[in-house]
């Protein structure tokens, strides 16, 4: 859109978590994108600070992990992160404490995985170039 004011050109996503557990996501997601603990809260957030992109890891009452893809909970919200390598980025992940989703869709071009505490995201190589 040309002409157009951007209302904002900082993102934050943020996951929420159950009490407690915070601090592991902040420092699994830290690890997957390269980033760093950039702040910890007054009401238990912690941010991490990657290239272009914040999360925060939000604790709150009654959390619960998404349950897909069987019906309950539904997703709520997953990234997709791109990579060169799936098979190099899977192990990375699950060596960082990721785990392998039982249903993979797509898994040529795709992989799903659940962070620490249950957060869907995705794997893949087939993201648009920049």
């Amino acid at each position: 859109m040309c002409g157009a004011v951007a209302v904002s050109r900082r993102v934050f996503v943020s996951l929420d978590c159950a009490e407690g557990s915070e601090g592991l996501l902040a420092r699994f997601w830290a690890a997957m994108l390269g980033g760093e603990v950039g702040f910890t809260g007054s009401t238990g957030a912690v941010g991490v600070r990657a290239e272009g992109l914040w999360i925060v890891a939000f604790p709150v009452p009654g959390y619960v992990a998404s349950t897909w893809p069987h019906a309950g909970v539904p997703k709520q919200i997953h990234l997709d992160l791109a990579v060169v390598d799936l098979e190099a980025a899977v192990a990375e992940a699950v060596r960082l404490g990721a785990v392998a989703a039982a249903v993979q869709p797509d898994p040529g071009r795709w992989r799903v995985l659940f962070d620490p505490v249950g957060h869907p995201f995705c794997l893949t190589t087939a993201a648009p170039s920049e």
